[in-house]
């Protein structure tokens, strides 16, 4: 018999995530779908949620949902002017974006670069 606690989760609370992100969180006051919102939505801990997206492959997607929300709702009202442009390059961040620029210098292919230097020196003519 496993220790601790029984799961609260159910088809129900996979239910009720799916209704959050799909507008719920406006009835949190939220202006766009989090984990932090979720866990307050459901009333359960932020381990909790972790612990039902690892067990449970459908959870596991729908938190995966979540993200993609959040990175729509992040990226249009970024675009938009609704939401701080400072905020939302910081929170794009968490979803791969990046504004860094690679200025390193590769070869064909990407590989690596030869230099030849002709006529400097002072060796033989």
């Amino acid at each position: 018999m496993p220790a601790g606690r029984p799961t609260s989760y159910s088809e129900t609370m996979l239910a009720r995530a799916k209704e959050y992100i799909a507008g719920g969180y406006h009835e949190q006051d939220d202006q766009m779908p989090s984990i932090v919102g979720l866990r307050k939505y459901l009333g359960v801990a932020r381990s909790t949620i972790y612990e039902w997206a690892e067990k449970n492959p459908e959870f596991s997607d729908t938190l995966d949902e979540l993200e993609d929300e959040q990175e729509r709702t992040l990226f249009n009202k970024g675009l938009d002017g609704t939401f701080n442009s400072t905020i939302t390059k910081l929170a794009l961040g968490n979803h791969g974006y990046s504004d860094k620029t690679d200025n390193t210098v590769r070869g064909p292919n990407g590989g690596g670069l030869i230099v030849n230097f002709l006529g400097v020196g002072n060796g033989p003519a």
